[in-house]
């Protein structure tokens, strides 16, 4: 290797990325875990960045170096084939953008439908074909699987399914099917819920699905940089059975036990502590502090970016009524535009994942209310005060800056408040695009149906917002007191 080359790997951790659902996060500590050991410094693990969508552009833009993935993903999601491909096929078709195809971990995880066996016996449901005569059964499924090639459209053409199926997190559908609200759900045949709830898993008996055999996707730079950390992951190719997959699945979703853990119990051949945390101590875990700082870190900086960009415009805009009406209605516009939909443009945009997309869509986000209450309270001071000052000999900036700003900052402030507020909420997104803070265990949670951690994320969220209320509060107490 090259001291150009030793120098960029030296400089640069290996970036690994995941989607939202646990067996990526397993996979992906298992590559890190086991590249750790020949690296200068200690991998960066980009957990639940989301569906294929957002972490193929975070892999093809830079954003992470590599990912585990399925081949049948990659052929018909990814290069949008119209047939399963091999993988030298595969190859040759992602080496143009720079990337590759690494060893096969050893499993296949294909997709497939599930119901209740007992409900499946009950109506003779065994396959696919047979589930085409019941159009009454409710379906929920992901909603990656309903808008992907190999999804459900796909599948409704080939097997003609009459049902209209509704959107459901994979990570909250074992539990709708358990309660009954829905009749199938799309499963992964490796994951660890199908025998424990006894499950049907409906035979695909006109071949819909392709094999969906587990990968490494990399950047094509990634051996020629990392040259003995990559020696050490194609070391894993076909170590990882389904049997094996299933039964690690199973230790993060029925047993609670860290996807760090249980990769290091893999790699080390023993088995740890399987005991699951309690609320308390996935609440005050070691990784507090380091989501505090994340989150304290998007809300402040993007407030007082909105906050520099925010006040100045409104100044501008405030003496003519049509401008300022085209200036609030586009920032307003801004906010009807769903989070995750943004933060998957600005990803697209920008080249990028993580905190640059992040606090781009909270600057934006904050805007409006800023914009809003700073042009409410330049417009609310009272006309003979604004005289006043003319007839004192001000000009317009000496008016502006002695008259109407200190009257309008208690409506400025509040604006300000306002943003924070939705800052601190809208923060949690973040975590979809590695950008951190208290949404990691949000997204997370989601991820295993885990409400402890879930509640873990949403918690220290709510008090932040609490502690930010009664910051703003005495500041403006302190205001008022002020000019008592």
């Amino acid at each position: 290797m090259s001291s150009n080359v030793q120098a960029q790997s030296d400089s640069q951790p290996l970036r690994i990325g995941s989607k939202r659902f646990t067996e990526s996060y397993i996979l992906a500590e298992v590559l890190a875990q086991s590249a750790a050991p020949h690296l200068a410094a200690p991998p960066v693990v980009r957990q639940g960045l989301g569906n294929t969508a957002i972490v193929y552009e975070a892999l093809r833009s830079g954003g992470v170096d590599l990912y585990a993935e399925y081949t049948g993903t990659i052929a018909l999601e990814i290069l949008k084939s119209d047939k399963p491909m091999t993988r030298e096929a595969m190859s040759a078709a992602l080496a143009p953008v720079g990337l590759g195809i690494g060893m096969p971990f050893g499993f296949n995880d294909g997709y497939a439908l599930a119901m209740q066996a007992a409900e499946a016996d009950r109506l003779g449901i065994r396959t696919l074909s047979d589930l085409a005569r019941h159009p009454a059964l409710k379906l929920g499924l992901s909603n990656e699987f309903l808008g992907r090639a190999d999804g459900w459209k796909g599948l409704a053409s080939q097997y003609g399914l009459p049902q209209s199926p509704t959107g459901l997190d994979h990570g909250l559908a074992y539990d709708a099917l358990g309660a009954r609200q829905v009749d199938v759900i799309d499963i992964y045949t490796t994951d660890a819920k199908i025998e424990s709830l006894g499950l049907r898993v409906l035979d695909d008996d006109r071949r819909f699905f392709p094999r969906y055999d587990a990968v490494v996707l990399y950047r094509l730079d990634v051996p020629a940089r990392y040259p003995a950390a990559w020696k050490a992951i194609e070391s894993l190719a076909g170590r990882i059975d389904e049997r094996a997959m299933i039964a690690m699945n199973a230790r993060a979703e029925l047993q609670g036990a860290g996807f760090d853990t249980i990769a290091r119990d893999f790699l080390g051949g023993g088995k740890a502590d399987t005991a699951a945390r309690g609320f308390t101590a996935k609440l005050f875990g070691p990784d507090l502090w380091r989501l505090t700082r994340q989150h304290l870190l998007l809300v402040g900086i993007s407030v007082g970016l909105a906050l520099l960009i925010a006040v100045p415009l409104a100044i501008v805009v405030f003496p003519f009524g049509r401008l300022r009406a085209v200036v609030l209605g586009l920032t307003g516009l801004l906010q009807t535009v769903p989070s995750l939909a943004l933060l998957a443009v600005l990803i697209s945009v920008i080249g990028a994942i993580g905190t640059v997309p992040a606090l781009i869509a909270l600057t934006l986000y904050s805007l409006l209310p800023i914009m809003r209450n700073t042009v409410t309270g330049l417009t609310e001071v009272p006309q003979g005060v604004r005289q006043a000052g003319t007839a004192l000999g001000m000009t317009r900036g000496q008016s502006l800056r002695l008259v109407l700003l200190p009257l309008a900052l208690p409506t400025v402030l509040a604006g300000v408040r306002t943003a924070a507020t939705i800052a601190i909420g809208t923060a949690t997104i973040a975590a979809f695009i590695g950008a951190g803070g208290y949404g990691e265990r949000i997204v997370t949670g989601l991820a295993l149906n885990d409400r402890a951690l879930l509640l873990a994320g949403a918690l220290p969220a709510a008090a932040l917002a609490l502690v930010s209320e009664a910051l703003f509060e005495t500041l403006d107490w302190l205001l008022r007191r002020s000019r008592g």
